[in-house]
């Protein structure tokens, strides 16, 4: 597996990721040998952005043996309230979020918090004056976080985002 260096990072990721968006829809013990044969592969980065429990706790079983091997992208705003997905950044769900991802995942930390689905610089600007972020850097800070990211749709919110030196 080839491998890259991630932005500003030293981290170096292999050039395909795992991603579980689909892990709900299928029986646990697929998932947990699919995330073990990504690694066997040299699949290093996994992006969970899903808030779902069992989504989450899927993963969690599944990098449990080789937490270090991988590169966890989190998302910071994708929370789970009436049984379903729900994006917000209002910190009474973002929090305890940010919270259950740690928790599911059997992990004291994840590589990159990401900021989950910025599409306008309208956003961007609140979000990066805002508690969303100040939450995303005490967590960096506290060692929970290494890196801040944004996920984004919008080549101008992106831009805007890198441009700030927050992310």
């Amino acid at each position: 597996m080839k491998l890259r260096r991630l932005g500003k990072t030293e981290l170096q990721v292999s050039e395909i990721g795992f991603g579980g968006e689909w892990l709900e829809r299928h029986p646990e013990e697929d998932g947990i040998d699919l995330i073990h044969y990504a690694s066997a592969q040299g699949i290093n980065i996994l992006d969970c952005w899903m808030p779902d429990p069992k989504s989450r706790d899927i993963i969690g079983k599944g990098i449990k043996d080789n937490r270090r091997q991988w590169y966890i992208q989190g998302h910071i705003g994708s929370t789970w309230k009436d049984e379903q997905y729900f994006r917000t950044r209002d910190m009474k769900y973002v929090r305890p979020a940010f919270e259950d991802l740690l928790r599911r995942l059997q992990t004291d930390y994840i590589d990159l918090g990401m900021i989950h689905y910025v599409d306008s610089r309208a956003l961007w600007e609140e979000i990066a004056n805002g508690p969303v972020m100040a939450y995303a850097q005490a967590q960096k800070a506290a060692g929970h976080i290494r890196f801040l990211g944004v996920s984004s749709h919008n080549p101008d919110a992106a831009l805007a985002a890198v441009e700030s030196g927050l992310v």
